[in-house]
């Protein structure tokens, strides 16, 4: 599970993505694009966060609409982003190294194409939504001029 949640091998590892940003450059929206980096690291958290509670056994529902998934960043929340992302991708890793992850998740997730879920189809569900993510936040980087990441990154 390592080498799908943050030791990636097809993608750049989640933390380097978003590696060394400023508060500036996290939260700057670029021109023709629906999100800043922050936005969707924040949307990640949120996901990250209700998947996570979903394999402790907490009910938390369903979102009702895409939206609610778009948490509202207030202007210089970036280090909390930042650190909130570092500590959820932990906790997935945490989750694979608990065991039992062919056990359905319980009480059983209410929306019916997640229903039969278990923590492994929780934790590669969450590798995928990142890792469509981290491609946006690359193209991102890219287009303000900052790629590579300080600590190198794939560049073709």
């Amino acid at each position: 599970m390592r080498e799908l949640l943050t030791e990636t091998l097809v993608h750049i590892p989640p933390a380097r993505a978003v590696e060394r940003l400023t508060m500036e450059e996290a939260e700057c929206r670029v021109p023709g694009t629906n999100h800043s980096i922050a936005e969707i690291v924040a949307h990640l958290n949120f996901w990250m966060t209700w998947f996570c509670q979903r394999c402790d056994g907490v009910a938390a529902p369903m979102v009702a609409t895409a939206a609610e998934g778009w948490p509202a960043l207030e202007r210089g929340s970036w280090p909390e982003v930042h650190d909130q992302f570092l500590a959820a991708l932990e906790r997935l890793l945490a989750i694979a190294a608990g065991g039992g992850l062919d056990a359905p998740i319980a009480p059983p997730i209410e929306f019916p194409p997640l229903a039969s879920y278990t923590k492994r189809d929780v934790l590669v569900h969450a590798a995928m939504h990142n890792a469509h993510h981290l491609g946006q936040i690359i193209v991102l980087r890219q287009l303000m001029g900052l790629w590579p990441p300080p600590s190198g990154g794939w560049t073709w």
